[in-house]
């Protein structure tokens, strides 16, 4: 357990280090973003002190770790907002399109995948297998304004983007789940084919257990691991804010927030963003460690 905090609090470290490095690297002066290029030295030399942007690189980063210690993330450089007060409005917009885009993702992709296993080598498993190959292969820029051309342009059916209407969520969740739907169904298939030949599930059937039952109880099971794998990595993904699918639809999660930060060049804004999204890949990876034990229960925690 102590290997395992010390080796998330090294890898939050090294993400926060990179990313403070990065932003202030780059080409652009948040004082010129905000004042303008007709503001005076004066006026410029001013908000950069008020900002505490005068001081060393160093000195900057000391002072963030100190706030970050004391659980303050500061205030937004441009609207001078309490940046918690930020990810508060933000995060539940990506953690409801996150997990909705699971719940499609899931309902689509393990049935697809148990029913391509079953029909290994039959024509139902060269189409599923295409299909998931064609959907893994649309990427998130291409997908989201074709359907949004269809069904909210064409057709009319949906809102184009934004957050006003209940309905605003299905395209850009749909996106999300569509290219995790693909890969799970590629995994499940995959992964149950490897257990479907094995002693203990012919032992189940030689039993005389329903082939479902031999299925749903036995076989899945034993082909859950790297299907929770996927699953993990995936919900890290979108717990981090999808940033492409987010901005397409104008959806305001934390990964828009993130572009806008970033635009805009608000240092701290940008740093809690990436804190946000390294600590939903931290507390991910530790679910997905306690649901391996679950689903296989040789498998022991460190």
């Amino acid at each position: 357990m102590f290997r395992q905090i010390l080796s998330i609090v090294s890898v939050i470290f090294g993400v926060l280090l990179l990313t403070f490095l990065l932003i202030h690297l780059v080409p652009g002066d948040p004082i010129e973003v905000m004042l303008g290029e007709s503001a005076s030295m004066a006026d410029r030399e001013a908000l950069r002190v008020d900002l505490g942007l005068n001081q060393s690189l160093p000195s900057q980063f000391s002072s963030y770790l100190n706030k970050l210690v004391h659980l303050d993330l500061g205030h937004s450089i441009h609207t001078k907002q309490p940046i918690i007060e930020l990810i508060k409005t933000r995060y539940p917009a990506t953690l409801k399109l996150a997990f909705l885009s699971l719940l499609i993702g899931l309902s689509i992709g393990i049935p697809l995948g148990v029913y391509a296993a079953l029909k290994a080598g039959h024509w139902q498993d060269i189409v599923v297998t295409i299909i998931s190959v064609r959907l893994s292969a649309m990427p998130a820029f291409w997908l989201g304004p074709i359907l949004m051309l269809v069904f909210a342009v064409w057709l009319g059916w949906l809102p184009v983007s934004g957050m006003e209407s209940r309905n605003s969520i299905i395209l850009p969740a749909v996106t999300l789940g569509f290219g995790l739907s693909a890969i799970l169904t590629r995994m499940t298939r995959t992964s149950l084919l490897e257990v479907l030949n094995d002693d203990y599930i012919r032992t189940a059937r030689a039993k005389g257990l329903s082939e479902r039952t031999v299925i749903i109880r036995h076989a899945l099971r034993a082909a859950l691991l790297p299907i929770i794998t996927i699953v993990g990595l995936q919900m890290g993904s979108l717990l981090a804010g999808t940033v492409i699918t987010e901005t397409i639809f104008s959806w305001d999660g934390i990964g828009r927030l993130l572009v806008e930060s970033i635009e805009k060049r608000d240092y701290p804004v940008t740093q809690a963003c990436v804190l946000i999204i390294a600590l939903s890949y931290v507390v991910v990876n530790l679910l997905t460690d306690v649901l391996y034990r679950f689903a296989d229960p040789r498998v022991k925690l460190n």
